[in-house]
């Protein structure tokens, strides 16, 4: 190579290239991994330099050709390439290799109006400095690639216009760490800093969106969930879409209940006018899902819920589809169909659905929530009442409806409105759950504002974060990371703003938590066990009771400590009744495995002293936040060894955990036979769950006749879910043939499902 040629340094000085250099930096990041070439990636490369060509751009070409070389055989390029990746992501926010010491860089960025001055009136120099020696920065080489974009896009504080990157991976964990203690006795903060540090930056403990680009700045709202309720009025209809504004603004997702709106043709003003019906409202809300962007973190998105025997049903089911003209369809919007035990039953026997405006039918939409017998009393009173407006469809052909725009679709979601209320921890009479949020991971009771400002209302607010099941060596390890968990996002609860009055007086009185897993299908697999034939069932009964068991323990010590929530009375934990009481006996089917945790002392410490949070646990999706841990997300299998992800930095390759020594033991998506082995694990999850699971179904039509899935297929797996006491089904997917075409490399070019939109974790 020339000598003469000169290369532009960060700084702007022009220097003679030296390709020393740049071996000794690939050289560097190959270090202790397994089955990567040096001279591979450096052949790669092919680097046309030229005079004055930019180092960032050599390094940058070489991350590129690093990446490119990631495969099911030689998974340790990602390593090589996140290293390279960190390397480079240093340089540009530190101008050099070595972070600068905690204090300064905290001061620097607080005067620059990127972190919250709170860190500097909170903590001295002499604490800072405490924390510094917490700090492994060597954690940051143990990001795969993936993960290092993921830092860079979403959760990195920087200049999102100019590009400016201003921290690295472990300086974030810290103070996020720092932030969340901040409240604690100054005897003990420094103590839980340091182990929720350790938890958070070795992946023991999955933190969602929100919190990893948002706490230790300025920005005050990390609530990865909001549910929002309508009720049949322009008042509330107004003040539910300035709340939508307000929170897709502060990175949120969504779910908002509108199910209570009128029918086209009903009467307005003793019949003065005719009603729009819900269309035009449900675009309303789109308007304001889409009016803002997050901050480049990701796009705002909404779920809206109706139920199944609305009078528009049948328009409503086609909102997605792209038949149809703009007037008739709402399609950036996903939709929740809320269903109950009747609906159920009138499908099992070929009967009748009958469909009503909520506002004809006094009493029938609260009923749905709160109090089944009611409803169905009330529902059978309506149905043989002559005068009240109403149609007759049958439930064969509305469900056939509904699963196939779900099928088409994919966004179609279900809700089971009984087992949200009948299997939860509030107390349905008092505070019915009535709809979950844009994943359905989350059931939390609501009420609708009249205006932005309604003291009376209630917008509920879910804290979310994820236990990595890949590191739990024993079920023990449970508690501790319990304890840290529920500490950090309880006093994350008073930590944060709140944009309405409506979601502080919530989230202060019921502090909602919902912690869940990642990494579901590496665990089965380091176990040996399979999503398809019930060997897994033993297992995730044991995981999940363990789980939920010390989660509450944490709360109740909690609640011990600085008081249960002012709303802990509406909570069935109240009266002794716990998850383990309520769920649907059928799951006695799928596993003999006993109880094996003191409940009954648990119970009694409750019913005593309380707890701080009146839910614990949600299992959520987590797509993006599980990639930052090198994780499978939440309790979905892989679709294949090699996961390929589009992003803004182009395609994004990940290796499923350990596969060199465990690829005979991951079941891929496709090559599992139904989705029954699956509903059936979930159902297990949800005896102990006090939320809800985003699960979702999954179809290879070819699999079947003609390939294509049966109408009945679809019907009988709806049926399952219901049977296992399921109170949610998230996404319907369907094998597309992108994965033949790439051997065993799956594509998900999908929104990142929660986070996406925003409630990921």
């Amino acid at each position: 190579m020339n000598k003469s040629i000169l290369v532009t340094k960060r700084d702007g000085k022009k220097e003679p290239i030296n390709l020393d250099k740049i071996h000794r930096v690939i050289t560097w990041a190959a270090k202790g991994l397994h089955n990567v070439s040096v001279s591979q990636v450096e052949l790669r490369s092919h680097i046309q330099f030229y005079d004055g060509i930019r180092t960032s751009d050599i390094h940058e070409t070489i991350i590129r050709a690093a990446a490119d070389l990631i495969s099911k055989d030689a998974p340790d390029y990602q390593y090589l390439a996140a290293r390279l990746a960190i390397f480079h992501l240093r340089k540009k926010a530190y101008n050099e290799f070595t972070p600068p010491p905690l204090y300064d860089h905290v001061k620097k960025l607080v005067e620059m109006g990127r972190y919250d001055k709170h860190l500097l009136t909170d903590y001295s120099k002499d604490e800072f400095e405490q924390m510094e020696s917490f700090i492994d920065h060597w954690r940051d080489m143990n990001f795969s690639y993936a993960a290092v974009k993921q830092l860079e896009g979403k959760y990195l504080v920087q200049n999102r216009v100019t590009g400016e990157i201003y921290e690295s991976a472990q300086f974030l964990y810290i103070l996020v760490a720092a932030s969340l203690f901040a409240n604690y006795p100054k005897e003990s903060r420094l103590d839980y800093i340091h182990r929720f540090y350790d938890a958070i930056s070795t992946f023991k403990i999955s933190l969602p969106t929100p919190i990893m680009a948002g706490v230790r700045t300025p920005t005050r709202q990390f609530s990865s969930c909001v549910l929002i309720e309508c009720d049949d009025s322009l008042n509330s209809i107004n003040a539910t879409a300035s709340a939508i504004v307000k929170y897709v603004s502060q990175r949120a997702g969504i779910g908002v209940n509108a199910g209570n709106i009128r029918a086209l043709g009903s009467a307005i003003r003793g019949g003065e006018a005719f009603h729009t019906g819900c269309i035009p409202f449900y675009k309303y809300f789109q308007t304001a899902v889409k009016s803002c962007s997050q901050g480049g973190v990701r796009g705002g998105a909404a779920t809206v819920f109706y139920p199944l025997w609305h009078l528009e049903v049948e328009s409503l089911l086609v909102l997605r589809n792209n038949r149809g003209v703009e007037e008739n369809r709402v399609r950036h919007l996903d939709y929740g169909v809320q269903i109950n035990k009747l609906m159920y039953q009138r499908l099992i026997k070929n009967e009748n659905i009958t469909l009503f405006s909520p506002s004809d039918v006094p009493g029938l939409y609260d009923a749905f929530f709160a109090d089944q017998a009611k409803f169905e009393e009330l529902y059978r009173q309506y149905e043989q009442d002559p005068a009240i407006r109403k149609r007759v469809v049958k439930a064969t052909e509305l469900f056939a409806l509904l699963m196939q725009e779900r099928a088409s679709t994919g966004r179609i979601y279900i809700q089971n409105v009984d087992h949200c209320n009948t299997h939860s921890p509030f107390i349905a009479a008092v505070a019915p759950v009535k709809q979950s949020n844009l994943c359905m991971e989350i059931a939390l009771p609501t009420k609708p504002l009249n205006n932005i400002n309604d003291p009376d209302g209630e917008i509920a607010l879910c804290t979310l974060s994820a236990f990595n099941l890949g590191e739990i060596k024993s079920l023990d390890d449970f508690e501790e990371l319990a304890d840290l968990v529920v500490r950090a996002l309880d006093s994350l609860l008073d930590y944060q703003d709140y944009p309405v009055p409506a979601a502080k007086t919530s989230s202060l009185n019921r502090r909602t938590l919902g912690i869940g897993v990642i990494n579901y299908a590496y665990y089965l697999a380091k176990h040996g066990v399979k999503y398809s034939d019930g060997s897994a069932n033993d297992l995730t009964h044991r995981t999940f009771e363990a789980m939920q068991y010390y989660l509450l323990k944490a709360s109740n010590n909690l609640a011990k400590e600085r008081g249960a929530c002012p709303l802990f009375i509406e909570t069935t934990y109240a009266k002794g009744i716990l998850p383990i009481d309520t769920y649907k006996k059928e799951i006695d089917n799928l596993t003999k495995e006993p109880l094996h945790y003191d409940w009954q002392a648990l119970r009694e410490s409750i019913k005593t002293h309380g707890l701080r949070n009146s839910t614990l646990t949600a299992l959520m999706p987590s797509e993006t936040s599980s990639q930052i841990s090198n994780a499978t997300n939440g309790i979905e299998p892989p679709r294949g060894y090699v996961s390929v992800k589009a992003s803004k930095d182009g395609i994004l390759r990940q290796v499923v955990p350990d596969y060199e020594t465990l690829k005979d033991k991951y079941e891929l998506l496709w090559q599992i036979p139904n989705n029954i082995g699956y509903l059936q694990l979930v159902g297990i999850m949800q005896k102990f769950v006090d939320q809800s699971i985003s699960a979702n179904t999954n179809y290879d039509p070819t699999k079947f006749p003609h390939d294509k899935v049966p109408m009945q297929q679809l019907l009988s797996d709806l049926l399952t879910a219901y049977k296992y006491g399921l109170k949610t089904l998230y996404y319907h997917n369907t094998r597309d043939g992108a994965e033949d075409i790439q051997n065993d490399i799956s594509v998900n070019v999908a929104d990142d499902g929660c986070e996406g939109g925003a409630c990921k974790i």
